[in-house]
């Protein structure tokens, strides 16, 4: 190898970090039972919480803005069967129940939340869902 190409090969050469600033939890559930699934941000000024399922590109597990949920933007699949563990988010808990969990809820589950102070988001952790047949 020239020096010309030695010199070509170091330049291009370059390294990816990547940082999971978020927490990751497994779960196991069995199918019927009624889940929660554990968040907290650093404060009360809560401004929004997003629960998302990484495979579900067309709607959130839940999204509270503003000091009230959105069911529009909420998947088909959730509606009626989430909500926050505390509505008044005491204590920063955002947590989500998750009643009857169905074999199709299992997943990847992500809790973000955009704190009023800061004016930023927080990724807050992230749940790995796994639902068992009843019985098992």
């Amino acid at each position: 190898m020239s020096a010309g190409t030695a010199s070509l090969c170091s330049t291009l050469f370059f390294s990816i970090l990547i940082f999971v600033s978020a927490d990751q939890k497994i779960i196991t559930a069995e199918s019927g039972q009624d889940v929660t699934l554990t968040c907290r941000a650093p404060n009360n000024n809560i401004r929004s919480v997003h629960w998302s399922r990484a495979d579900l590109t067309d709607g959130y597990v839940l999204l509270y803005q503003d000091g009230q949920f959105v069911p529009d933007h909420q998947h088909p699949s959730f509606k009626n069967r989430v909500d926050l563990q505390d509505r008044q988010m005491k204590d920063g808990d955002v947590s989500l129940i998750l009643n009857n969990v169905k074999i199709n809820d299992a997943g990847t589950y992500e809790c973000r939340v955009f704190i009023e102070e800061t004016r930023s988001w927080k990724n807050s952790i992230i749940i790995h869902l796994h639902v068992d047949p009843p019985g098992e």
